[in-house]
């Protein structure tokens, strides 16, 4: 079967490395994964605009929901070649919901501006899943999308490190959650040693800053930061996220308070244990939700919802990073068993052959 997926592929956000994990499970099972785009559009993954020799489409909706190539009128030739039972929409965020706000994170402007989007998603496709235990809505599956690989993973030798906290990631709406983790650090500050932040818009002006875009979204404290000595690398792109990772001690995982709010898993969700690094895990997400994603163990990595237990969570962290290690191997072993991209690429097509 050849699946043809719609998405933003930017090789320094979004959905890039899940994409080129679905792409190998693809070929390994005898099937095959393109990108809608020319064939010359990216030397990351195959693309095509070849409509019709793909048995089936997969829009993978983020912030954006138009397609990257040929804009209306290659929308028009995709649902005119494939039928719409053979279209399925992946709501990475939420957005199939009606407008929810949390902690100045948001998924629609208004009421008219979340209708606007469900009725989009439903003009394409009965199939709408988003990547989550507990949709909202009704008519929306499970389908966790983003995936794990075993062979992203970086042992975990827990010696020197270069950071004593390195996260992966934009801004975009992230500025409450790691404020809070930032105060969490404050009486542990020389112990942590050093921190990077690698993504755009912590240190400066996103370059999505604009009048029409929540300012959530790219609001931050540069001052805070510096007074803090945190170190602000460029985004990388997608390849290289686990071996920067890898340099630090740990590595938290943070969420949008509306994916919080959603318990929506992304990228990185799946990414982080497969670093060279503990992974910690942000005072936004419960027990269960990780419990559900990545086994009993994973209670142990969690931050929990004060300040001072997160104090005391990072330290024991880095007083006691082998003890941490053998939970981390563990979380490994559930994941590559139960979230692997072959799994994940196998629930597809039976989605789509519904």
């Amino acid at each position: 079967m050849r699946l043809l997926f719609v998405e933003y592929a930017f090789s320094h956000q979004g959905s890039a490395q899940d994409i080129y994990g679905y792409v190998k499970a693809a070929q390994a099972l005898g099937h095959e994964v393109v990108l809608h785009g020319p064939p010359a559009a990216t030397r990351t993954f195959p693309c095509s605009l070849d409509v019709e020799a793909v048995d089936a489409v997969v829009f993978i909706l983020e912030w954006g929901i138009f397609l990257h190539y040929g804009g209306p009128l290659h929308l028009v030739r995709l649902l005119s070649h494939v039928p719409r039972e053979r279209r399925v929409v992946i709501d990475c965020d939420g957005n199939y919901n009606a407008a929810i706000s949390v902690v100045g994170d948001a998924n629609h402007a208004d009421a008219a501006a979340s209708e606007h989007r469900m009725r989009v998603y439903d003009s394409l496709t009965d199939k709408i899943y988003q990547p989550t235990l507990h949709p909202l809505r009704p008519n929306v599956g499970t389908f966790f999308f983003h995936a794990y690989d075993p062979d992203w993973e970086v042992p975990l030798d827990l010696g020197q490190k270069d950071f004593g906290m390195v996260y992966v990631g934009n801004v975009w709406f992230r500025w409450h959650p790691m404020r809070g983790l930032l105060k969490a650090l404050e009486p542990i500050r020389e112990r942590v040693g050093r921190i990077a932040l690698v993504g755009h818009g912590w240190d400066r002006r996103a370059w999505w800053a604009a009048p029409n875009v929540p300012r959530d979204s790219y609001y931050s404290q540069p001052a805070y930061l510096r007074r803090l000595g945190v170190e602000v690398q460029p985004p990388c792109p997608f390849y290289e996220a686990i071996p920067w990772m890898s340099r630090a001690a740990f590595s938290p995982v943070i969420y949008r308070p509306l994916f919080d709010r959603l318990q929506l898993v992304t990228c990185r969700t799946f990414e982080t244990p497969a670093a060279g690094t503990i992974p910690v895990y942000g005072q936004g997400q419960s027990p269960s939700f990780l419990e559900a994603v990545y086994g009993r163990a994973a209670r142990e990595l969690t931050l929990g919802t004060k300040t001072a237990d997160a104090t005391a969570k990072i330290r024991d962290v880095l007083e006691r990073p082998e003890y941490y290690a053998t939970i981390v191997r563990g979380l490994r072993g559930h994941l590559a068993a139960h979230h692997s991209y072959t799994v994940r690429f196998q629930e597809l097509l039976r989605i789509v052959q519904r």
